[in-house]
């Protein structure tokens, strides 16, 4: 199978450090369950100029925790099936080298050439899309699945994985 994964929210931890950002600069005790439902600063409007800026400040993407089981499943995967890392690298300036940077030192194993870092999803084909967003679900032609992150909790219509351990059972 050709099998492409987002990184944001799904092997990345976006979520988790806009709200460790938030509680560091604001003294705030934001929590991931709080924000169920939708954006990090959906709870806090007031600091959303902020919480925008802070995916603009060198070092952002280059320093996200890898989401829980990832690393590992996706060597597995990338073993068995043709895996591609598909994320959106155009909008913030930093993030094309700091996304190539961090899949050197957390997914060595995932090729520079098996790395598409692009700024509309639309274009992909393949048989599996692994994505936290529903617009990029809706244009993907094969199969979607939605990996679970705070803002989608509420949203249907896509098979989802709630965790890495779920996409291992759906596709190894």
């Amino acid at each position: 199978m050709t099998i492409f994964v987002d990184m944001d929210e799904v092997i990345a931890d976006t979520y988790g450090a806009h709200i460790a950002w938030y509680n560091r600069h604001f003294g705030g005790n934001l929590t991931r369950e709080q924000c169920l439902g939708g954006e990090v600063w959906q709870q806090v409007p007031e600091h959303r100029s902020h919480l925008w800026n802070h995916y603009f400040q060198p070092g952002f993407f280059r320093t996200l925790d890898p989401i829980a089981g990832s690393v590992e499943v996706m060597r597995e995967l990338a073993a068995k099936h043709e895996v591609f890392v598909a994320s959106a690298a155009m909008q913030f300036p930093n993030s094309l080298v700091e996304k190539h940077q961090w899949l050197d030192e957390h997914m060595p194993f995932i090729h520079w050439r098996n790395r598409i870092l692009l700024g509309d999803k639309h274009i992909l084909r393949g048989d599996v899309l692994i994505d936290d967003r529903l617009h990029n679900l809706e244009t993907f032609q094969g199969r979607g699945i939605l990996f679970t992150s705070p803002h989608n909790i509420n949203a249907q219509g896509f098979e989802r994985a709630s965790d890495w351990e779920e996409v291992a059972a759906k596709l190894l």
